[in-house]
């Protein structure tokens, strides 16, 4: 439907009220040139003013007939319209078009209906005459505005309103006062005329309308002419024209008039009356009278017009409103024609003075001060001032008295004060002579005081406006000489004249009748009184004395404080009243004077409480009280607060306040005089002065930041606003319209100043603090029930009672009040959400704001539907924002409860985000609201998305924009073209790209599609990214960082989730192009320029730290992936990968070394995690950086002195990444001293705190297996033990750095300084007996290893008390396990369990053994006795669990065994038992592994059978992260079969090394060979038999023992797997080259060597020992001979065959030195083939055999 979206076109269409809008600066165009180019663009309309407006006539209707864009209903609708209006056919389709864009509250569907409805199309129409008539006011106000500011300084576009002013200037007020003329002479419209839907309400609303337009028209008027200078002949035609309308009360229409326009036709009446008073040009005329050059004046030199108004004013004088006028004239008439004028001077002044004209003057003044603009208020008074001062200073004030001098000079007084309020007039006043006009007054009211106070103390405190005036105010009343009084007769202590016109006073006399030692005056002997009146009243004497009105204003007070239970009470406060209020006028003004105002000050605590207490008090007095100490408490709160407990004014608590839920009660609060008061008194009179001024000082007291002690102290008194007030104010009796707003905005202005005092202020302890009770009260008492009611004031009630105000321009009116009223209330809300304790109980107050209301009247719909308000873009902004925050924390659907509006609402939330006229921050929380929707609210995000599908169907896949989707704001809000104009600046676009974010984080995929395929979308995304950002200063704008870091996480996002074959090619243009136009490096430099800034500025602390904080996380997450993404986002250059990594050390090291504030260390943890993960991808790159270890030592000592509490985190990443610097970069490093002491002071001290922590669970019985907590700052009495906490990092680093120090030349020296081993030792040792830390024992063990592989190591870790440590504890970790095969985990080897802590153990004590040999051997056995069970039983397991775990036990208990049968005659000695079974399992052993070695399909089925692990254990090579296509694979099976391989593999080459081991180890239990060959003598007793004489093949039955056929087996195995090795045949065993590196291969083949050694050797010693055990049969000798000589004959043909293919020698030097005196193999290659030293060995016993 054409005309319903308005097109292009929206600039020439621009309505009035937008119009306006731009004018106030309420919209986006806030440039002075842009304002001018609206004032240009639409000058000639505020030109013709309402003539604008045309009316009906046949060639408009036929041109709208003939327009073919606007769509037929829209016509027909439009004639109906301009048949109601008279309006013009154009301009109605016009206004409609207007209308529909900005105001219509439905949707292009509802529109079709309500067009075709006869019931809802009369509404629309109302509807759109409402808006019309706005329309015309908003024209008006337009022009109104320019005429107000053009000439203020102070206006930003002063300028501009000048130029159009000076424009219009040209018969401007003849039009508009021909405009007026035409309105009140206007006939009303009838349903003949104008259409059946003009009724008699449509009448009344027309005449409402007819007569604010008229006020608007001649407020115009008014101030044209404060600026302009009316000619004579425009002052005849006005006045002729103001007498025929009788100054508004002759309307054409009065019978319309009802009781509330009376305000309206008063105001035309007033301004009328002060347009003519303008015309006189009094001021002018006042100046030519002191000049003496009257002929100056406009109307000396028009006698005709004078005679003319003459005649026309002497007609006058019926009215009220006649008198200034009348009054002007006759001072025009005094000056320029004296003589002359007498008579019509004498009629007309006597008819202005029977007008009561001064009183009429107040009255005026008031009137337009509480109704409309300042500005007309401001120059009506200027315009007054002008007159009053004249008439005073040419007629006496005596002769403009008629009704009695008292009342006459009273309203001159009032009149007097009401001008004088006008700020620039008071400082006008006091730079004139005192008998100069006003200041006679002044004069007058000084002759009467002290006798009468009040007309003297109005007047200065009307003239207070700044602090000069102060100044002059206090100085004046400080320096009186006189004093006037009244006696009824004459006193005897004076003498007299005979005429008694002079007195004489015979003694001193005190004036006051108080104590003595109290504040008093005294009036000196001797002094003269002039009497000014006597007789038979009584006489009136005024005193010559001097003295100040300061002390006379304490005794006045003082005196009402004697009478205050007398029946003069109320005379006295009426002279006490004024001098309170000046009091409350002075240190409002100028808090500077109130030390000179104590002595009244500090009274008035004890007025309070005595005025408090009568039975009826005074109500004026006591709130002019409240109000002086409202002031003094924004000054001293303190002072204030501890004087008022003492007044029993305030609600107090009788019983000690203890928690929320008695307190909310009231239970044991007391009202106070306050509230006895509010009760009795005000609300039964309906008027709430006190009540205003108790609000006022709460919210002072509240904002004075009193301190926790004193808050507590105000509980009782916000207790009283939210029990008794803000749940009942709007029921209760109010005699002025206006007051119940006031107060409701009182109230919710002292709770939202509770809810927005800071924690620190108000102490968080266990008893009920005040905003805890504000918080606790609204969420679950009535309270919070009247804020939702508040809230859901709604946005019609609003418009009507702004509509209702005479002035929109008014800042104080109802209406902005109620405005005001309800956003405190959205804020409170708000804060109430925000700050609410987590509960588990829905309050009442979140069930008000949630629940589903039937028929559109809950409470979500009246917020949302805040968005059609207009007037304060503040109210909708903040309604949106109390939305979004219901979105995110309340589980309920904003959609389901918007109903059948929710698509309208829609409408208009997106034509707002459109208009690029609107106000950016409404913009800004509309999208904010979206951004959070995208998360929390599906249906409703869907509705603003608006997607349709492309195809039509439901199941489509492809989606296109819907015609009101939010996506077209947000795109168009992006494009780089757009950047920089008005309607789309910074704050904005960064909006747009947090929506667009939030989308790719909810992953909402039917958008994403629509997005990454429009055109320009990825170069319009990423320009931000192509800027240069200035360097980082306190000018730095957040919004920028933040746009970049938004722009950075949706590319990371997309790259991450979508494969890279998938990517848009538009998409990596852009990435490509970064790369080569060197954003990484300017990125990378600016992110560190960034934190080195906050590092700088951490003193003072920057404002944009969480935008900071934002951008280096998405520049850190662009980093990480570009790791594992270099080919999308052409990241691979090494030199620039150097730069990068370059950049982020530095960047760390900035945050980290800097004496450290919150923000540097947050920061600094952020880049060391980024320091970290490129330490572990760009190892490469990392090896050829210069040295990287200084800069890192200097930030691990930096965070090591920090504070703990927050730096856990960060220590362990730098622990880190200094361990894979020296694994990446080793090489001896200049800092190793330093940095071992750091970290062995950090070993040490974290051991202990883990200490005190493990004994503390203990005690508390709490199991160790605490839940997994990622809490990183707990405190350190919680230390926790964690693979990647502090103290395990610390420890493999000191690992690591031992491991550097080889030669101990450092590492000694720290650890003499340092007990870092007892401290350690220590905390193994509890962890063991609790079986707990696991992590710390596993890297104490290992640091503990490294440490003994050296003998210096080994000797401080034996006397450090090793043994004593881990030989009893360790049993702890194995017992409780119920049997073997359990207890024999299957974890992978890399995974740490107590299993792995006791491999380790066993590790260690090997170590130990081989280094310390003979100083260890007792510990060794100890150790072996101990374990003894373990150690049997690992070595027989390995037949039954083959897990790698099992077989990597066996390989440390055979290892450790190995170095300990070195020493086989001790342990013969103190283990015989042992030693002998240990030998036996030996042989078992043997067996088994050569059984498994040999039978390959045997161990496969073990494997899958045992184990049900056919996957390996053993970690595989990390493959890149697959792509997202999740296609089934048809490799999956081979890659199956290659991991069950790589298994066996690995099973394989572990019991290879146990077999090798197990071989080396018998061979110390056998006689070594050389000596039993040659040594005839040798005790055979000495060593058992440990294979028997049997040749079968090994078998793997427990039953059959080991025999020579095992060893002949075990050879056979080795020299087959070395057969396999080399010919590389089959692919299921060892010859998976492609797995195998040649460094592995070749390790194997030594193994391989290694056990065939010694399994020669072990058979050929056994051999020999038997052949010369007597106990063996010779013939059972003569078989062994015999099989040996044929099975060693074989095996040694094959050896041969295989050396001459050239064959590595034995390693057995090399990887497993042999411990025997005579080594069998040096180890090196013989250049004889086939020479290798054992085969010669074994040729030699073959032929000793054969013999």
């Amino acid at each position: 439907m054409a005309g319903i979206k308005m097109a292009e076109s929206e600039l020439s269409m621009r309505s009035c009220r937008e119009l306006w809008t731009i004018l106030l600066g309420r919209s986006a165009l806030r440039e002075p040139a842009q304002i001018e180019a609206e004032l240009d663009r639409h000058w000639d309309r505020l030109h013709q003013g309402l003539n604008y407006y045309k009316p009906p006539s046949n060639s408009s209707a036929t041109k709208v007939k003939e327009n073919k864009e606007i769509a037929q209903p829209l016509k027909d609708f439009g004639l109906r319209i301009s048949k109601l209006l008279g309006l013009d056919e154009q301009q109605s389709v016009q206004l409609l078009q207007c209308y529909l864009q900005s105001d219509y509250r439905g949707t292009q569907q509802s529109l079709k209906v309500a067009l075709k409805d006869e019931r809802q199309s009369q509404t629309l129409v109302l509807k759109i005459a409402d808006y019309y008539y706005d329309e015309r006011m908003c024209l008006l106000r337009c022009v109104l505005l320019l005429l107000t500011y053009f000439q203020d300084e102070r206006h930003p576009f002063r300028t501009e309103y000048c130029n159009c002013v000076n424009k219009l200037e040209k018969d401007l007020i003849s039009n508009y006062q021909a405009q007026f003329e035409k309105l009140f002479k206007a006939e009303a419209p009838t349903w003949e005329t104008h259409g059946n839907l003009m009724t008699e309400r449509q009448v009344s609303v027309w005449f409402l309308q007819c007569l604010r337009e008229q006020s608007l028209l001649l407020e115009i008027v008014f101030l044209y002419y404060a600026y302009f200078e009316m000619g004579p002949t425009d002052l005849l035609s006005f006045t002729k024209m103001f007498k025929e309308q009788g100054f508004g009360l002759r309307q054409t229409n009065r019978h319309l008039v009802d009781k509330s326009m009376d305000a309206l036709v008063d105001r035309i009446g007033y301004l009328s009356s002060l347009i003519l008073v303008e015309g006189i040009d009094i001021e002018f005329l006042h100046k030519c009278a002191l000049e003496n050059c009257t002929d100056q004046h406009q109307f000396s030199s028009a006698p005709e017009i004078i005679k003319e108004i003459d005649q026309l004013l002497l007609t006058f004088g019926d009215i009220a409103h006649h008198g200034p006028v009348l009054l002007a004239w006759v001072l025009l008439r005094h000056t320029l024609q004296p003589d002359e004028s007498s008579p019509v001077v004498r009629r007309i002044g006597n008819a202005t003075l029977q007008l009561g004209v001064f009183k009429y003057i107040s009255t005026m003044l008031k009137g337009l001060s509480l109704s409309g603009n300042d500005c007309i208020a401001s120059t009506a008074k200027m315009c007054t001032y002008g007159l009053l001062s004249f008439v005073i200073t040419s007629f006496e004030v005596e002769s403009l008295q008629t009704d009695g001098v008292a009342t006459q000079s009273s309203h001159l007084t009032d009149a007097a004060c009401e001008v004088l309020s006008a700020p620039s007039l008071a400082e006008v006043f006091w730079e004139m002579k005192p008998t100069m006009g006003l200041g006679m007054i002044l004069d007058t009211a000084v002759g009467m005081f002290p006798q009468k106070t009040g007309p003297l103390l109005q007047l200065l405190t009307a003239l207070l406006s700044n602090k000069s005036t102060v100044e002059k105010v206090y100085n004046f009343l400080d320096k009186m000489s006189f004093y006037t009084q009244f006696y009824k007769h004459k006193p005897n202590d004076v003498v007299s004249r005979e005429d008694e016109t002079l007195w004489r006073r015979q003694t001193q006399k005190l004036l006051y009748p108080l104590g003595a030692g109290q504040t008093n005056l005294w009036m000196p002997q001797g002094v003269l009184g002039q009497v000014m009146m006597g007789g038979e009243q009584g006489y009136l004497v005024r005193w010559d004395f001097s003295y100040s009105s300061w002390t006379l204003f304490t005794c006045e007070v003082e005196m009402l404080l004697h009478v205050v239970s007398t029946a003069d009470v109320m005379a006295h406060c009426a002279r006490v009243k004024p001098i309170l209020d000046l009091v409350h006028k002075i240190i409002s003004t100028d808090w500077t004077v109130s030390d000179c105002l104590l002595p009244l000050t500090s009274r008035i605590y004890m007025l309070l409480q005595r005025l408090t207490s009568v039975i009826n008090p005074p109500v004026d007095v006591i709130a002019s009280c409240v109000n002086c100490l409202s002031v003094l408490a924004a000054r001293m709160p303190g002072k204030v607060w501890s004087s008022l407990q003492h007044t029993g004014f305030l609600p107090f608590a009788s019983n000690p306040l203890t928690n929320l839920v008695q307190c909310a009660s009231a239970e044991g609060m007391k009202a106070g005089n306050y509230g006895n008061l509010l009760v009795q008194i005000e609300q039964p009179r309906g008027e709430y002065a006190v009540t205003i001024a108790f609000l006022r000082l709460l919210t002072t007291l509240v904002k004075g930041q009193l301190g926790s002690t004193q808050n507590k102290g105000l509980i009782p008194c916000v207790l009283l606003v939210l029990k008794e007030m803000l749940p009942t104010y709007h029921k209760w009796r109010y005699n002025t319209y206006g007051v119940q707003e006031r107060i409701g905005c009182l109230i919710l202005e002292l709770i939202h100043a509770i809810l927005n005092l800071s924690p620190e202020e108000e102490d968080q302890g266990s008893t009920p603090t005040l905003q805890s009770l504000c918080i606790y009260s609204l969420a679950n008492t009535e309270a919070g029930q009247a804020v939702v009611n508040i809230m859901g004031v709604g946005v019609d009630t609003i418009d009507k009672v702004l509509a209702a105000q005479p002035s929109s321009c008014g800042s104080e009116g109802p209406g902005l009040i109620l405005i005001q009223t309800v956003k405190l209330a959205f804020s409170i809300t708000n804060n109430i959400i925000r700050l609410k304790p987590p509960s588990d109980v829905v309050s009442p107050l979140e069930q008000a704001l949630t629940q589903h209301g039937g028929h559109g009247n809950n409470l979500i719909v009246v917020l949302a539907k805040y968005i059609y308000h207009k007037h304060d873009p503040a109210l909708p902004r903040l309604a949106i924002q109390l939305l979004k925050r219901l979105a995110t924390v309340a589980p309920m659907s904003i959609y389901a409860c918007l109903g059948s509006d929710a698509a309208a609402i829609r409408d208009a939330f997106l034509t707002r985000l459109q208009s690029k006229t609107e106000d950016m921050r409404i913009k800004v929380m509309i999208l904010e609201f979206l951004t959070v929707a995208v998360e929390t609210q599906p249906g409703l995000i869907e509705l603003f998305l608006n997607l349709e599908a492309k195809d039509g169907s439901e199941g489509s896949k492809e989606f296109l924009l819907g015609e009101w989707s939010c996506l077209h704001v947000v795109l168009e809000l992006i494009d780089s073209k757009q950047q920089g104009k008005y309607w789309c600046p910074p704050l904005l676009h960064r909006s747009a790209l947090c929506f667009l974010l939030a989308l790719w984080q909810d992953r909402r995929d039917s958008a994403i599609s629509v997005l990454r395929k429009k055109e320009r979308f990825w170069e319009n995304l990423t320009t931000p990214l192509f800027g240069t950002l200035a360097p980082p200063s306190e000018n730095t704008e957040p919004c920028a960082l933040e746009t970049c870091a938004f722009v950075m996480k949706i590319i990371g996002l997309e790259i991450y989730y979508v494969v890279s074959g998938s990517l848009e090619p538009s998409l990596k243009d852009g990435l490509r192009k970064f790369a080569n136009a060197r954003r990484y490096e300017y990125w990378s430099q600016y992110v560190k320029s960034l934190v080195c800034h906050v590092a700088e500025m951490e003193e003072e602390g920057i404002c944009y730290f969480a935008e900071t904080q934002m951008l280096i996380s998405a520049w850190r997450m662009l980093l990480i992936l570009s790791t594992g993404h270099s080919d999308v986002m052409h990241l691979s250059d090494d030199a620039t990968k150097l730069k990068l990594f370059m950049d982020v050390l530095d960047g760390t090291n900035a945050a980290l070394t800097t004496p450290t504030s919150v923000p540097c260390l947050r920061l600094g943890s952020m880049m060391a995690t980024l320091l970290l993960v490129l330490l572990k991808q760009w190892r490469s790159v990392v090896a050829t950086a210069p040295d990287i270890l200084s800069p890192l030592s200097l930030i691990l000592e930096s965070v090591l002195q920090a504070d703990q509490h927050m730096m856990e985190r960060t220590k362990a990443k730098i622990f880190s990444a200094l361990i894979s610097v020296l694994h990446i970069q080793g090489g001896d490093i200049s800092q190793l001293p330093q940095l071992l002491l750091c970290v062995c002071e950090t070993v040490k001290d974290e051991a202990v705190a883990l200490t005190d922590s493990t004994r503390l669970l203990n005690q508390a019985g709490s199991a160790a297996e605490d839940e997994d907590s990622m809490e990183t700052d707990c405190p350190r009495s919680s230390q926790k033990d964690q693979r990647d906490g502090v103290c395990v990092l610390a420890l493999h680093l000191a690992k690591e750095l031992c491991r550097t120090d080889e030669d101990g030349e450092h590492w000694v020296s720290v650890m003499r300084r340092v007990p870092v081993l007892p401290s350690v030792l220590s905390t193994v040792e509890l962890s063991l007996r609790s079986k707990q830390n696991l992590y710390f024992t596993e890297a104490a063990l290992h640091l503990l290893l490294t440490l003994a592989r050296t003998p210096q190591g080994a000797a401080a870790v034996a006397g450090a008390g090793v043994i004593q440590t881990i030989c009893l504890p360790l049993l702890n970790v194995y017992e409780g396990s119920l049997n073997a095969s359990q207890s024999f985990s299957r974890k992978s080897q890399d995974s740490a369990c107590w299993p792995g802590v006791y491999r380790l153990c066993m590790s260690l004590m090997e170590s130990l053994l081989k280094t310390l040999r003979y100083n260890f051997i007792n510990e060794a056995l100890d150790f072996v006795g101990v374990h003894q069970e373990r150690i049997l039983q690992c070595l027989n397991a390995v037949r039954t669990v083959q897990s790698l775990a099992c077989l990597d036990e066996a390989d440390h208990t055979v290892g450790f065994l190995l170095q300990l049968s070195s020493f086989c005659k001790e342990w013969q000695f103190h283990l015989p038992k042992l030693l002998r079974d240990v030998q036996v399992n030996l042989c078992y052993l043997c067996q088994t592994c050569t059984y498994l070695l040999h039978s390959k399909k045997m161990l496969h089925h073990y494997l899958q059978a045992k184990n049900g692990e056919t996957l390996p254990p053993a970690p595989l090579p990390r493959a890149q992260r697959t792509p997202q296509t999740p296609s089934k694979k048809p490799e999956d099976g081979s890659e199956r079969e290659e991991a069950e391989r790589k298994a066996l593999l690995a099973v394989q080459c572990s019991l290879l090394k146990i077999l090798s081991k197990t071989l080396a180890t018998l061979q110390h239990f056998t006689p070594d060979c050389c000596q039993i060959l040659l040594d005839q003598s040798m005790d055979l007793a000495e060593y058992r038999t440990l294979f028997v004489l049997s040749f079968t093949t090994p078998a793997f039955d427990p039953e059959v023992a080991p025999s020579f056929g095992t060893l002949l087996a075990t050879i056979n195995v080795a020299l087959s797997m070395l057969g396999e090795i080399e010919k590389k045949k089959e692919p299921a065993a060892l010859s998976l080259a492609t797995l195998t590196s040649s460094e592995e291969i070749q390790a194997l083949k030594s193994l391989l060597m290694f056990t065939m050694e010694n399994c020669f050797y072990v058979l050929i010693s056994q051999a020999v020992r038997c052949l010369k055990d007597p106990a063996i049969l010779p013939r059972d000798k003569q078989r062994l001979k015999q099989e040996l000589s044929s099975e060693l004959s074989t095996l040694l043909s094959s050896l041969s065959r295989h050396f001459r293919r050239g064959s590595p020698s034995s390693p057995a030097s090399g990887i497993l030195p042999s411990t025997q005196a005579k080594p069998p193999t040096p180890g090196s290659k013989m250049s004889h083939e086939g020479q290798e030293p054992f085969i010669q060995l074994v040729q030699a016993f073959v032929r000793i055999v054969q013999r």
